[in-house]
């Protein structure tokens, strides 16, 4: 028979291992439900004049972009939106006012298991660099999920895909300060 003491830590550690296992197993199922009913977003925050978080819904409702990638033989098609529409809808300079202090701004593509890749605003911007960065959601006509995230951006002119973010969970935009 267990002795019980006055303290509650005495009691807590006196506590049969099962018990305890038994706790934590009946509060895991509630964790796991609200994290499946969380709708993925992809934000953009820093430097800009609205922050934006976005579902897939919103970016099925802006102007749609497809790419064609090949890696290792494989060719995949990806669908989403122009990383530039969704960096002028969070208010970013591009275009003409992207000149002088703007171009000392970058932006961190950052994924939610903490890989992170930096892209100045320049080659972000199709009409300074003429390439294409796609904000991508759906993968050879499939929706994006499970172990490679809802959202990827890709990088199409990359030789390798090292700079492709699978996972993407923000965009943060960043002014170097002098």
């Amino acid at each position: 028979m267990v002795r019980l003491r006055t303290s509650r830590f005495t009691f807590a550690a006196a506590m049969p291992l099962a018990f305890v296992g038994t706790a934590c197993a009946l509060a895991a199922p509630a964790a796991a439900q609200q994290s499946v009913r969380a709708e993925p977003t992809v934000q953009v925050t820093g430097a800009v004049t609205q922050s934006l978080t976005l579902k897939a819904s919103d970016l099925a409702a802006m102007p749609r972009a497809s790419v064609r990638t090949e890696s290792n033989g494989i060719v995949t098609t990806y669908e989403g939106v122009w990383v530039a529409e969704v960096l002028k809808k969070a208010g970013a300079p591009l275009g003409n006012a992207l000149r002088g202090a703007a171009l000392s701004t970058y932006v961190v593509a950052m994924a939610s298991d903490g890989y992170q890749v930096v892209f100045s605003l320049g080659e972000l911007d199709p009409e300074m660099s003429g390439g294409q960065f796609l904000l991508a959601d759906r993968a050879n006509g499939e929706s994006l999920f499970g172990e490679t995230g809802a959202f990827r951006l890709v990088v199409p002119t990359d030789k390798r895909g090292a700079r492709s973010v699978r996972m993407l969970s923000s965009l943060q935009v960043v002014t170097v300060r002098k």
